[in-house]
């Protein structure tokens, strides 16, 4: 498939950015609605303002990720934006794990520490299905230009 841009990215790599873009459109929804309260377990109690404004401007952000995801307009970045977002939330995960705040089915220790190393595939799955993977920096210049590819600058 190509971009507007250029850019060429397969099919596998588009379905995983569509795939993330609708699990993080449905998540924002749940911010802000229906898991509006179990969100607010992730919220570090560290953290020193509203637990719900927390949540709430999560909950806008991801649905904005979502949507920028499923648009695949700017992918790398929205890729490289959402896997920092990804990076901020993990304090949240952290701090449920170490606090042992019952959300999500996440009810034992042995959960909550699962959960937690999922975060760097989420990471892992917003660079790669945007293609920011490939071509950040020098390095993904280099590479780009050794296969022939155009980066998505």
């Amino acid at each position: 498939m190509t971009t507007s841009a250029g850019a060429s990215t397969s099919a596998s790599r588009s379905a995983a950015r569509v795939l993330l873009g609708a699990f993080m459109t449905l998540a924002g929804v749940g911010h802000l609605s229906f898991q509006r309260q179990a969100f607010q377990a992730q919220v570090p109690t560290w953290l020193p303002v509203n637990k719900d404004a927390v949540v709430l401007a999560s909950g806008a952000a991801e649905i904005a990720f979502g949507l920028a995801m499923l648009s695949g307009a700017r992918r790398r970045q929205v890729g490289l934006a959402l896997a920092a977002f990804f990076v901020a939330i993990f304090p949240g995960n952290v701090s449920q794990y170490v606090s042992r705040q019952s959300a999500f089915g996440l009810d034992t220790d042995r959960k909550r520490l699962v959960r937690l190393l999922f975060q760097p595939l989420l990471v892992a799955w917003a660079l790669w299905s945007t293609g920011a993977l490939r071509s950040t920096g020098a390095l993904g210049r280099a590479g780009a230009r050794r296969r022939g590819d155009r980066p998505l600058d």
